[in-house]
Order: C-alpha cells, then sequence, then structure tokens
C-alpha cells in the first residue's frame, strides 16, 4: 500500500477533509517502497526492503494552526487524526505569518517516475553490487559502498480545492576504494531516475584508477593554486548557495545581500560562463511540478551569464513585498562547456586535481565562505600532465569568489551530494586562485 496512484490517493484525501469541522484544512500523503545494500571490505553487510505511508492533517482556524499524523488508515484512525489536528489548532498561539491555503491549480504532468527503476528488486541490486565488487575483487582493493532505491509519491489536497499528486523514482550508488595498507582512496558516486542509466562496473573503475594513481601522496605547500574541480568536488562546493532565497538577501543574511541595504538581484555576481537554472522537465535530472505549498514549478532562470535572474519568494514573503511568489528550485542544472576533465587538464600549466571535497562547514552566510577538506584522490598537475599524487588539504574558499575566478566549464553530469542526499547537474571547472590554507593527513 506505500505507493497510491492519483486516484487513490484523491479518494482518501477526500475521505479525510469531510471529517473536518476547521474553518481551513490540508491532508497530505507521503510514501516510499525501495531498498538498499550496504557493503564494506568487499562483502555485503547489510541488506532490506522498506515500505513507508504517512497521511498528515493540518488544521486552521483564523492564524493558529495545528497538525497531527497517522500511519493507520481506518476510518475510526482518520476521523481521530482530524479531531487531534483541531484540538491542537485550537491550543496553538496565532502565527503572524500565517497564510490563507491555495485553492484549485493545474499542474502539469511530470516526467519524474520511471518503471524499470519502480521494478527494481533484490536481485537486481544484487546484481548491480555484483558487478562492483568484481572491479575491486580482481584488483586487490577493499570497497565499502551503498546502493538504494526508492519510489515514492505524494499528495495534498484542501479544503480549498487544490489537489496536487507526485510519483518519482530514484536509484543512487557510491563507492569507496581502498589499497590495502589503507594509504590511497578513489570515490564514486552516480544517481538516476532510470536504473538503466547505472553503471555500477564503470563507476567502481573509475574509484579504483584513483585509489591505485593516489599511492605514495606527496606534501606540497598550501596556497592559491588553479584547481580543476570534478563534478562530485564542484557539486560539494556549490550547494549552499542553491536556495536563491530573497527574505534572507533582503534581510542580509545572505550572499545575494546588498551592502547598506536590498539584494543583488540584476547585478553581475558571477562570471559569464555561469548559467545556472532549474527545469522540472529536464529529462536528465527531472523534478516535481509543484512544491509544498502548492505552487506550481516552471523552468527558471536563477543565474544567467552570471547575472541574479530570480530570487524566490515563499508566499508570505511575497504578499509582504507586494511581489508574486516564486517557489524555490526543484532541481539545479550548471550549464558547461564541452571540455572533458582530460581537455582541463592538457590545458592547465600547474594546478591541482580535486576528485571529491568532505566535511564541509559555513564559516560566513554572506560571504558564503565555506572551509572543508579534499579526499578520496587529490593530484598535481604540471604542464598539462598529472604528475604525482598530493597529500589531502583543508580549504577556506566562497564559491561566489571561486566563480569569478572561473577559467573553463566541462561537460555537466549528473551528481550527487551523498550529505544532502540530492543530485544536480554540475560541469567540471578550472578555478584559479583557489585558496588551500593547510594540509591534512587523512587519506
Amino acid at each position: 500500500m506505500a505507493i497510491l496512484t492519483k486516484e487513490e490517493a484523491q479518494a482518501l484525501l477526500k475521505k479525510v477533509l469531510a471529517y473536518s469541522k476547521a474553518e481551513e484544512c490540508e491532508v497530505s500523503i507521503n510514501g516510499s517502497d525501495g531498498g538498499n545494500i550496504r557493503y564494506a571490505l568487499n562483502a555485503v553487510s547489510t541488506a532490506g526492503d522498506i515500505s513507508t505511508m504517512g497521511l498528515a492533517v493540518t488544521s486552521v482556524y483564523g492564524k493558529k494552526a495545528g497538525t497531527a499524523t497517522i500511519d493507520e488508515f481506518g476510518d475510526a484512525a482518520l476521523e481521530k487524526v482530524v479531531r487531534r489536528s483541531e484540538e491542537l489548532a485550537q491550543l496553538a498561539p496565532a502565527n503572524p505569518e500565517y497564510m490563507p491555503m491555495l485553492g484549485q491549480s493545474e499542474f502539469k504532468e511530470e516526467i519524474t517516475f520511471n518503471p524499470t527503476t519502480a521494478a527494481m528488486t533484490p536481485d537486481t541490486r544484487a546484481d548491480l553490487v555484483a558487478k562492483s565488487l568484481e572491479v575491486t575483487k580482481k584488483a586487490g582493493l577493499t570497497a565499502a559502498g551503498f546502493l538504494e532505491n526508492s519510489t515514492g509519491f505524494s499528495a495534498v489536497m484542501n479544503s480549498k480545492g487544490l489537489f496536487a499528486y507526485t510519483k518519482g523514482t530514484d536509484v543512487t550508488f557510491s563507492v569507496t576504494t581502498r589499497n590495502e595498507a589503507g594509504t590511497a582512496s578513489g570515490y564514486a558516486a552516480r544517481g538516476f531516475t532510470d536504473v538503466s542509466k547505472l553503471d555500477t562496473f564503470s563507476a567502481t573503475k573509475i574509484a579504483l584508477t584513483k585509489c591505485l594513481s593516489s599511492s605514495g601522496a606527496k606534501a606540497i605547500e598550501p596556497g592559491k593554486y588553479t584547481v580543476i574541480l570534478e563534478p562530485v568536488a564542484a557539486t560539494y562546493m556549490m550547494e549552499n548557495m542553491f536556495r536563491f532565497d530573497a527574505r534572507s538577501a533582503e534581510e542580509g543574511r545572505s550572499f545575494l545581500s546588498k551592502k547598506g541595504g536590498g539584494t543583488r538581484l540584476g547585478e553581475q555576481l558571477v562570471d559569464p560562463k555561469v548559467t545556472i537554472y532549474s527545469d522540472p522537465f529536464n529529462p536528465d535530472l527531472p523534478s516535481s511540478t509543484w512544491n509544498g505549498d502548492g505552487l506550481p514549478r516552471e523552468k527558471t532562470m536563477w543565474i544567467d551569464k552570471g547575472v541574479v535572474k530570480n530570487l524566490s519568494y515563499s508566499r508570505y514573503w511575497a504578499d509582504k513585498k507586494g511581489v508574486k511568489p516564486m517557489p524555490g528550485p526543484g532541481n539545479i542544472i550548471m550549464e558547461g562547456g564541452d571540455a572533458s576533465i582530460e581537455d582541463l587538464i592538457k590545458s592547465t600549466e600547474r594546478g591541482i586535481l580535486v576528485s571529491r571535497l568532505w566535511y564541509i562547514r559555513m564559516v560566513d552566510p554572506q560571504s558564503l565562505l565555506l572551509t572543508g577538506l579534499t579526499r578520496d584522490g587529490t593530484f598535481y598537475i604540471e604542464n598539462g600532465k598529472i604528475k604525482f599524487p598530493v597529500k589531502n588539504f583543508r580549504f577556506n574558499e566562497s564559491p561566489v569568489i571561486m566563480l569569478n575566478n572561473l577559467e573553463a566549464l566541462g561537460k555537466q553530469e549528473r551528481s550527487i551530494s551523498v550529505e544532502s542526499y540530492r543530485s544536480y547537474l554540475i560541469p567540471p571547472m578550472k578555478i584559479r586562485d583557489f585558496t588551500f590554507s593547510s594540509l591534512s593527513d587523512a587519506v
């Protein structure tokens, strides 16, 4: 029962709404069905299937709202959760930022569901992991990885006539390889809507190559270097800047705030080679066509040729400022170029190739200054060739400054951040004057 069709979800939500006595009522339901395999030391350690579904009811009186949740779906249980939400609403303080619920709207049908991914079984997952382990066992390396697939749906209906439904699939894979001595490491991660695009064998080969090439890393002086960030590293570096929130910018709390007041909307923020947008119908990274407030999502340009084109406005902040609400991005796509990573390396006289970043922490949200570490393959480039692996660095850098020092972009790839479990379409990038502040002995 974890995945309801659009018609099944609509019928259930109508039944729940019929119990409501509140001034406004919203009912939402979410469900997912999927499974995973985790492996370490070249052997599967855990595996399982997960099926879950839950329903939430929000009742409103004036500006007072209360929400109750349940995972039972009998008539008595459904009426009980509605009554509980009404009791909580009566007890709640008024929310000065509460906005009345939206009415009926039309949403385009999304392309987020893939039947092949939805049909994955434990045997499918085992076969994919076996291909990964084939690589590392043959090379005498040790692998640790995680593969997970899920099919999920969400639906919402309210007393004003709004109804929205979405269903999607996802499969993610990540693997870390290490040598027997534990002195070298390689990593690869992939995420897709369509599992037929997932090649765990090739991904593990990449992680293996990184590992073998990382042995005997040398220490070099920290400082400012030209760097080539592979898509995974670029994703980790940039995902903190992808909210594009108008309120935080207008309140002076964001890298999009202008000194002295206002925002940087319409200004040249980064290099003209940078174009970032969201599009729910991108075939390589589709997303839902509506957000949690029930606002429709369309293709939206956030940064065009380096200029900030749009900011996202919540319904409350849009009403306060007298503008149209703008939902935040459901996905992030950054345009790239035609160059491969090898082409970027060949064009570099002296620099550092960074495979991955991790343990990233915010230092200053107004400048978006971040600190973190390199890992899983860091290499010194000289005269267009990788010369030798180097010990890992701590960096202190802002993605905004970084994108003003952009020299070249490669072909975009779908990359997954295992910290946020989100996927992005991001190209590799060549950056000058990237700041490495110290060395790290971590592998």
